[in-house]
């Protein structure tokens, strides 16, 4: 890369950060969701080609975005709350993941025509979800802090087991081999429970270290090379990234944070990680709306329509079907909260980046992404415009919503 090239890169950067700067003001006086604002206005930047095309790698999203996002969601997850919800959380992380790989696998293949194997693929690659703007709006609103822990935790493991299912579907499409039930079945475990153990480890002795000093930049840096550490690492022994950051960010964040550092230090790494986070959403959903190619979208809009469909009535039996099995009297999961679990089931960054990493040489690439595209931006903008006004028509909206903060 020439100064130049690189020069035009840094002024690309600086210019979407400008975008994201201004929309988030824009978004304190206009009641639309800051990460579906940020998609409108990449759409808009896009259609207008003001700036030069910026592609969305699937390295940029699964190496570089994705552990920052995860670590942060994890460092701040309460873990009695998630214990309090954890048979609900797994359940729909997992069997929830499947039930959607299958619903959606049967509908593209009996009602579309795709493939069994292709249709598996789209099923498994849709199957993540990123509630980012729901649960941004249910804090906001003091919507009850259970329904946005479930949400939360969903999204949060349903990334790992969902990008599991897809990698292990594509290995057995490209192989060509039959699928096994047992082989599978045990090599989700080995990968997902692997994944786990590697993240605890890593987060354990981060948390050991960060008792020998103290000093807010070391622990921040020490909280970096977790977060990042951890995902390499569980990359190289073939066991699953995600998780491992996910398991690595819920020990320090909720025993490293509290036995190892002061309430200063750890309100500077707090900080810290709220504002990575902060700028690694903006800068992703920004890349979402610049990416989507509306002539292709028209081009496609049948099956794009489609996949839409089928998308809901796979999330429609998710929701509808386990939570029923996993509400208790004790901790209930009244219907009104469903509702808004299956209209809240909004696909993101993870889902393109997962359809942009299929090989060159797949079949019917281009119209595979150009569903996931399409998939994601209408989850995005519809779900994500009219999900306060269904809280409100629900009654669950609170008679007076808290300040921003």
């Amino acid at each position: 890369m020439n100064p130049q090239d690189a020069s035009i890169h840094v002024d690309t950067l600086l210019a979407l950060l400008l975008v994201a700067s201004a929309t988030a003001v824009v978004t304190k006086w206009i009641r639309v969701p800051y990460a579906v604002a940020l998609v409108i206005a990449g759409l808009t930047i896009g259609l207008s080609k003001v700036l030069p095309p910026v592609s969305m790698t699937p390295e940029l999203v699964l190496l570089i975005f994705l552990p920052a996002l995860l670590f942060e969601a994890s460092w701040n997850l309460d873990i009695k709350a998630l214990q309090q919800d954890w048979f609900a959380i797994s359940a729909l992380a997992t069997f929830g993941v499947v039930v959607c790989m299958l619903g959606v696998a049967a509908i593209m293949h009996f009602v579309g025509g795709m493939t069994p194997q292709t249709a598996l693929l789209f099923g498994a690659m849709v199957s993540a979800t990123d509630p980012v703007s729901v649960i941004a709006l249910f804090r906001k609103m003091g919507i009850d802090k259970r329904l946005t822990m479930i949400l939360e935790g969903e999204s949060l493991f349903n990334d790992g087991t969902a990008v599991v299912m897809f990698k292990m579907v594509l290995a057995l499409v490209l192989a060509g081999t039959q699928f096994s039930l047992p082989v599978t079945l045990s090599t989700f475990f080995l990968v997902v429970c692997g994944g786990a153990l590697i993240g605890a480890v890593v987060g354990y002795c981060a948390s050991r270290i960060t008792n020998m000093f103290d000093d807010h930049q070391l622990e921040i840096t020490l909280t970096m090379v977790t977060a990042y550490g951890s995902y390499m690492l569980a990359e190289r022994l073939n066991v699953s990234p995600i998780i491992a950051v996910v398991a690595a960010g819920i020990v320090v964040g909720n025993y490293g944070s509290r036995t190892g550092m002061s309430t200063d230090d750890r309100q500077a790494v707090n900080s810290f990680w709220e504002y990575a986070a902060f700028l690694v959403n903006s800068l992703l959903f920004l890349l979402i709306g610049l990416q989507v190619q509306m002539p292709l979208l028209v081009k496609y809009w049948q099956v794009i329509a489609l996949g839409v469909l089928a998308v809901f009535v796979a999330r429609l039996l998710v929701v509808y079907g386990i939570c029923p099995l996993v509400s208790t009297s004790k901790n209930p999961i009244p219907t009104k909260w469903r509702h808004l679990m299956f209209w809240g089931g909004l696909r993101g960054a993870l889902v393109m980046a997962l359809a942009l990493s299929l090989p060159l040489t797949f079949p019917d690439r281009e119209t595979i992404i150009n569903m996931t595209f399409g998939v994601v931006l209408f989850t995005l903008l519809v779900p994500g415009l009219t999900m306060e006004p269904l809280v409100r028509v629900l009654g669950m909206a609170p008679e007076k919503e808290p300040a921003n903060v």
